[in-house]
């Protein structure tokens, strides 16, 4: 049974330490019926962005009943571990929601670290058939959530923190939109956005912008917030319309 060493990761100190005393609690607390915990998404490429990402953990166990992830219901609750996103899953479930949830697995698969136990991603066979369903899906549920959502609010606060993370969620999409071109995605922000301007013909200078201001948390005012997110929902759109015609 593999352990990961968490030194080996591209986190801050803190948050290494976080990471790395829950999983010596979940394998206390579950022992043998503990599979895999692994680290997935953008923490385990790299590429983490303090508030702005997630720190997303996969933990398998043989059983995944009601009464056996309560298990961990008080250790999870715990204000230190806020900063985790736990996901339970056995060995079966991911196998036959491969093809319910492409984009999810393929992110796993492609992105993580295994923390302890053994590595069940690597070998994922996912059939990208239903890709285009889910992304088309994901895409335009988005657009509807941010024209919601700055209909909803005026704090201008919570409203750059919402753009600085619609922007960053939309690339999960966009990298998966490359796949439907028949092409490997990039796995870096800027690759990405290269790719998606070359696929599908798309002007994503704005979208880079807010990334940018994303990584050094620029001060923003109103009008500069609502510009970002007027450009962000024109690129959706744009995106999403060739993608109907694919």
């Amino acid at each position: 049974m593999r352990k990961f060493f968490m030194e080996e990761l591209n986190l801050p100190h803190n948050i290494k330490r976080t990471v790395d005393k829950l999983v010596e609690c979940i394998r206390n607390v579950y022992s043998d019926q503990l599979v895999c915990v692994a680290l997935y998404g953008s923490a385990a490429r790299g590429e983490y962005a303090g508030k702005y990402s997630n720190i997303n953990l996969a933990i398998v166990l043989n059983d995944t009943s009601i009464s056996s992830i309560k298990k961990a219901a008080c250790l999870l609750n715990k204000n230190k571990f806020s900063i985790i996103n736990p996901v339970f899953f056995t060995e079966d479930y991911i196998k036959k929601s491969l093809d319910v949830f492409p984009i999810e697995f393929l992110d796993m698969k492609e992105s993580h670290s295994v923390l302890y136990g053994k590595d069940i991603f690597k070998d994922l066979q996912i059939d990208i058939k239903n890709l285009r369903f889910q992304c088309e899906q994901e895409l335009k549920s988005k657009i509807l959530n941010i024209k919601k959502f700055c209909m909803r609010t005026s704090n201008k606060i919570i409203l750059k923190n919402f753009l600085f993370k619609s922007a960053t969620s939309s690339l999960h999409i966009l990298r998966n939109l490359v796949r439907l071109k028949g092409k490997q995605p990039s796995c870096s922000k800027d690759g990405i956005l290269d790719d998606v301007a070359r696929e599908f013909a798309v002007d994503v200078g704005s979208l880079r912008s807010m990334l940018n201001a994303k990584n050094i948390n620029a001060r923003l005012g109103t009008k500069e917030i609502d510009q970002f997110f007027a450009q962000l929902v024109e690129i959706l759109e744009s995106i999403s319309d060739k993608v109907d015609l694919l």
